[in-house]
């Protein structure tokens, strides 16, 4: 079985995955992490190269491509990346839902050392805000996807109120 989590910004996504592929000693993979390898790599933020794949589409299709791969080429994983669904069709497909407050709360506690370092919450609220207007019009632009239309999933869970193992426990129960 291939699990693939979507979700909004700072809806837990990483963790879930984390915790559920370590309750059902699976493989976690994450598309943000291979993303922020592919900025480092070329000495670039996340931001930065989110921005360069406004206009240039290799941003996406070096993720894309791998993602496909994995896909193809494993099971019994958990693959966290806001389209990883699209790109595994055959997945069960879980989306994360959070409030803009609480979501930009729990990213600006744990602030990533390849994402832009914001010095108050505020500044993380317009962050996130503007990367989800970029990256919603890059997916519509490169894939005519809308990854926030809840009808492509098979469960969607609002993790605003929930600790990461009340959600791991929701996934693994509609699992069974």
């Amino acid at each position: 079985m291939i699990v693939t989590i979507s979700g909004k910004q700072g809806a837990g996504k990483t963790s879930v995955g984390k915790g559920l592929a370590k309750k059902l000693s699976y493989r976690f993979i994450s598309i943000g992490d291979l993303r922020g390898e592919i900025a480092t790599e070329k000495g670039l933020t996340i931001d930065e190269l989110n921005k360069i794949g406004e206009k240039e589409d290799w941003v996406h299709k070096e993720a894309d491509k791998k993602t496909i791969e994995i896909g193809k080429a494993r099971d019994n994983f958990i693959i966290e990346g806001w389209i990883a669904y699209y790109f595994i069709p055959n997945s069960k497909k879980i989306f994360l839902d959070v409030s803009e407050n609480v979501g930009a709360e729990r990213i600006f506690k744990d602030q990533r050392k390849d994402e832009k370092h914001c010095k108050t919450l505020e500044e993380m609220r317009k962050l996130l805000d503007h990367r989800m207007n970029e990256t919603d019009s890059q997916f519509k632009k490169y894939y005519k996807i809308n990854f926030l239309d809840k009808s492509q999933y098979d469960l969607m869970i609002d993790t605003t109120n929930l600790s990461i193992e009340e959600v791991v426990n929701k996934i693994l129960k509609f699992l069974k």
